[in-house]
């Protein structure tokens, strides 16, 4: 098998953008790229794209975003003779039959150290979790989820400031290389695969949108983990009665400190410290807010919203 090998590479969000963009640079020849189809805005009159099909249509690749994975597709697929089909969070199961198609079969790059966290938001649960390590697996494809034979793996730090960007972006670098390297070593029969060891696996928490609530019960630290995991989305949020009035509150840019000495404070309460800082009161431990965004309204610095919401002190948030 010669080095330089035919590609498919299927794959949909901000991990699998960048890796794309490693592998245009790279002497492989990409045949097309498969991602998912576009979706719209709440206005209905912008469409959102994917970070695959942004670079993909930079790059002039030839793009497919099927809504099925039917016959018609699959044979457009096979008419293309790839050596390898690689993905990287697609957002789809792919029949075995897609699986099967290409000379070197499938492969797929997850961004865990697999047997832990298999399933669709590895990044995000390591964050939330609270992890001080993670990584990168790329595996040959089976017909289950994330259990195929690991071909390789590299092991990231999670630092303490790490969110769901950049973190992403860290196993996304990492990814790209480990990939390349994989693929080489692949087509020169280089490689014995590993069986995972399914009694050491855990599963991912399927993320949504009610999963950034803040609950005030829960001690600062794992607050500020659900913040950096959900990032992107779905945020972290709360609820203020104003006046009789419910407001969802995002809190946008955060930070965590301990109780000074003669602090009390209820759970959930807002407070101001000497140094004008604005917090709020937790199990153990506060939050100390930054920036944040009423449902509707831009996002704003704390202190400028102090001055047009001053109520909001020593309120109770929900």
């Amino acid at each position: 098998m010669k080095k330089n090998l035919k590609i498919i590479f299927m794959g949909t969000s901000d991990l699998a953008g960048i890796i794309l963009k490693e592998l245009i640079d790279s002497p492989h020849k990409l045949l097309a790229i498969v991602t998912q189809p576009d979706n719209e805005n709440r206005s209905r009159k912008i469409k959102i794209i994917s970070p695959v099909k942004e670079t993909a249509e930079e790059n002039g690749l030839k793009i497919f975003q099927p809504k099925k994975l039917d016959e018609k597709f699959i044979t457009e697929l096979k008419n293309l003779t790839p050596d390898l089909i690689i993905v990287v969070a697609y957002g789809k199961i792919l029949p075995e039959e897609i699986l099967e198609l290409p000379k070197l079969k499938s492969i797929n790059v997850h961004a865990s150290l697999l047997p832990k966290l298999r399933g669709p938001s590895p990044i995000q649960n390591s964050l939330f979790q609270g992890d001080t390590e993670t990584g990168i697996t790329i595996m040959k494809m089976d017909k289950g989820i994330d259990t195929g034979d690991i071909l390789s793996q590299k092991k990231i730090k999670i630092h303490a400031d790490d969110d769901y960007i950049t973190l992403t972006s860290k196993l996304a670098i990492a990814g790209a290389k480990l990939l390349l390297n994989t693929i080489s070593e692949l087509a020169d029969n280089k490689i014995k695969p590993k069986k995972q060891e399914d009694q050491k696996a855990t599963i991912c928490q399927l993320i949504e949108k009610s999963d950034g609530k803040i609950f005030w019960n829960k001690d600062a630290n794992s607050i500020y983990n659900s913040f950096r995991a959900f990032r992107v989305w779905p945020g972290i949020f709360t609820f203020w009665d104003k006046d009789r009035t419910i407001k969802k509150i995002s809190l946008t840019d955060i930070s965590t400190d301990v109780n000074k000495d003669g602090e009390k404070y209820h759970l959930g309460q807002v407070f101001q410290r000497k140094d004008k800082k604005i917090c709020v009161q937790t199990s153990k431990g506060i939050i100390v807010i930054d920036k944040l965004q009423i449902e509707g309204k831009k996002e704003i610095d704390i202190n400028n919203f102090i001055n047009g919401y001053p109520k909001i002190i020593n309120s109770i948030l929900k």
